[in-house]
């Protein structure tokens, strides 16, 4: 399966498990579970999707967007929903530094405002440069990557929260923890 097919597909199923549950007819259970084989079944209605495809994808996603239970039998988003789901996480004590990659026209308005969550559930931080870098690339030009003193945030009483895939999660980032470098 070339990278195209797999981004696609990749897509189509964040959409499904973060997003709009509803267009595809399934449903998420409260920590955002859904059945595999309906998902399956949803996902060929769009795509020409077999079961070991979307195995690939869930094993292959460099961001580790996706992850199946023992069995198999279920499947998740790991974050990033703007859907309600409690992805039963547990806080847990952040790295001392972490990054989120952005663009410089977002800059104002995080200098005002800080980091927010908008429609997602949680603020995404990611654990090195490299990681954040690779995000605000997503987005355009003219990177912007902020430091965020996490541990200083956490002594301030801020919490936060690890994905299975890594990404360091929390409610929001007041602009005063953040450190806004230099442009990328």
């Amino acid at each position: 399966m070339d990278s195209r097919t797999l981004k696609h597909i990749s897509k189509t199923m964040s959409l499904a498990l973060r997003h709009k549950p509803e267009l595809f007819g399934i449903s998420l259970d409260e920590n955002g579970w859904t059945d595999s084989q309906i998902l399956l079944k949803a996902l060929q209605k769009r795509l020409k999707i077999s079961f070991e495809e979307m195995e690939t994808v869930v094993a292959e996603n460099d961001k580790q967007r996706f992850a199946f239970n023992a069995e198999k039998t279920l499947i998740r988003a790991n974050q990033g929903h703007s859907v309600e789901i409690d992805l039963d996480l547990k806080s847990k004590i952040p790295l001392s530094i972490l990054f989120h990659g952005t663009i410089e026209a977002n800059g104002k308005s995080i200098q005002e405002k800080g980091l927010l969550k908008g429609k997602r559930n949680h603020v995404h931080l990611s654990k090195d440069l490299e990681t954040a870098e690779k995000v605000a690339k997503r987005h355009g030009a003219n990177l912007l990557i902020l430091k965020v003193l996490s541990a200083e945030m956490q002594t301030a009483g801020f919490v936060f929260f690890q994905s299975e895939n890594g990404v360091w999660l929390t409610d929001h980032v007041p602009s005063r923890f953040i450190d806004f470098g230099e442009k990328v």
